[in-house]
């Protein structure tokens, strides 16, 4: 199996200075960190700088004003968090693909004098594995601990576990701090939340972890059209878990977004379409791309997973809809479940080709800790290791059912390499000849340029070679948002652009 290229800065995090120092510990001066994790050379790295995580500048919100705030993404590659001024507390959020390089971090820094808090849903899961490497845990929603975590350093009563719930009315949290992103650093600085869980509980998704309740809950619409327009960009990622759980609250935030002529993505489940008039609305709100959680295309699998959705049969006459209104489809499959043997690999992308996905997004079945899944592989004997880093869905870290290890982390490999073939990029382009150059650019920008990929993040240069791209894209969108608000009822074409519809 060839070895796909992958620069050093891509998989190895920045070293942190080994030397002691004298820091003179500047009060009240906060720094979050978003930790470094390595890439999966088989993907895309654009997918990494495409929006910012919302979880630190939300929190960064909610900051007192007596305290000044910061924010490091170590996967801009711009080098470890600074030093100088040297913080007095240190936020860092933990996934469990980088738990370890939130230790290393957290050690560094309390060897140094800051106090360290940790969050994140890996604190989440498993907190006593967390608590030794830091001042104080913050469990549960972060936005409503933070100001109280600050005022009690203040005071001298810093407690070691802050724990809340998610169920605070969603609209009262402030807007994140967007205004503390290194803003040439990603394609858009929009990412935007207007709802928050899901009505799925699949299984193997982290929203199904033990201990966390996370009720759906929605922002109003006009918070979001607010922060849109605030932000400046042409462009915005909604990184919500599944923006279409309730239809009418989609359908009024799409009549919400429509005089702002931008153009978005967002995450939806496939039971978005049992409503075609909805998926029109969307695309005349300017929606120009959907990630569709597919998971599998064996129905067993599906009921296992305890995943709500229709039949499998039925995908391609869904995705049809989506295309009919100009949307495109990033499909994401999950490989591995119960029911796949050695066929999957084939069978997920000749189907992805046959339905013309514009991308397809493919992860390796990962039971992260206290879910569902993880109880039923754990109590069958078939987790491989507990190595948190290879939990990424792009390693093999449990026993399949119908395959080896080896099977099916050579068949997720060929997975991609097939979809960023020159062929499979070609079979898969719109009918429309009109969007078929933007889908190619799009393609070829997105999918196979991960040399460039890498120099544009490193240069601080991703927003400047993007920018007028988005913006020729969200012109284009314009064009053909016209056109099927005259062609009511008759398909109007794809309307193109080089925007990858990943989120």
């Amino acid at each position: 199996m060839p070895t796909p290229w992958m620069p050093s800065a891509m998989r190895i995090a920045p070293q942190l200075n080994p030397i002691p120092i004298s820091a003179r510990v500047q009060r009240r001066y906060a720094l979050l960190i978003n930790p470094f994790y390595p890439k999966d050379p088989h993907a895309s790295f654009g997918k990494h700088v495409l929006t910012p995580t919302l979880a630190l500048t939300s929190i960064a919100a909610s900051t007192p004003a007596e305290w000044e705030i910061a924010y490091w993404d170590e996967n801009l590659l711009q080098g470890p968090p600074p030093i100088a001024p040297f913080p007095e507390v240190v936020g860092i959020s933990v996934h469990l693909t980088f738990a370890n390089r939130a230790y290393e971090l957290a050690r560094w820094y309390r060897e140094r004098g800051a106090k360290v808090v940790l969050g994140g849903l890996h604190v989440l899961s498993c907190p006593d594995e967390a608590a030794p490497h830091a001042d104080a845990l913050a469990i549960g929603d972060g936005v409503v601990l933070w100001e109280r975590i600050l005022r009690d350093i203040d005071a001298g009563k810093l407690q070691h576990v802050y724990r809340t719930d998610f169920r605070r009315p969603y609209r009262d949290d402030p807007p994140p701090r967007r205004d503390l992103l290194a803003r040439r650093g990603y394609l858009t600085t929009t990412s935007l939340i207007a709802t928050r869980g899901c009505h799925n509980r699949c299984g193997f998704c982290y929203l199904s972890t033990d201990g966390l309740h996370m009720p759906y809950l929605t922002r109003d619409v006009e918070q979001i059209a607010e922060e849109f327009v605030r932000d400046g960009q042409p462009y915005a990622v909604f990184v919500d878990n599944n923006l279409g759980s309730k239809p009418d609250y989609l359908r009024k935030l799409c009549h919400r977004l429509r005089p702002l002529e931008k153009i978005w993505s967002a995450a939806v489940s496939i039971d978005v379409t049992d409503d075609p008039s909805l998926v029109r609305e969307m695309a005349l709100a300017g929606c120009t791309g959907v990630f569709v959680g597919f998971e599998s295309l064996q129905n067993d699998n599906i009921v296992d997973a305890h995943k709500k959705s229709p039949r499998t049969d039925d995908y391609a006459r869904r995705v049809e809809i989506f295309h009919r209104n100009g949307i495109q489809v990033n499909g994401s499959f999950v490989l591995g479940f119960d029911h796949d043997r050695e066929n999957v690999f084939e069978t997920t992308v000749q189907w992805i080709e046959a339905n013309r996905l514009a991308c397809a997004t493919f992860h390796i079945l990962t039971p992260y800790p206290s879910t569902p899944l993880f109880a039923q592989m754990q109590s069958e004997n078939r987790l491989l290791h507990t190595d948190w880093s290879k939990f990424d869905t792009a390693h093999v870290v449990y026993q399949p059912k119908h395959l080896t290890p080896e099977q099916l982390a050579e068949g997720y490999a060929w997975c991609y390499r097939r979809l960023f073939s020159n062929r499979s990029i070609w079979r898969r382009r719109p009918r429309d000849w009109r969007a078929v150059p933007a889908y190619l650019a799009m393609s070829y920008l997105y999918k196979r340029s991960n040399f460039l990929w890498h120099l544009l993040i490193k240069h601080q240069l991703t927003s400047r070679m993007w920018r007028p791209l988005v913006e020729l894209t969200r012109q284009r969108h314009l064009r053909f948002r016209r056109r099927l608000e005259r062609e009511d009822g008759i398909q109007p074409g794809h309307a193109g652009t080089v925007v990858s519809p990943g989120v």
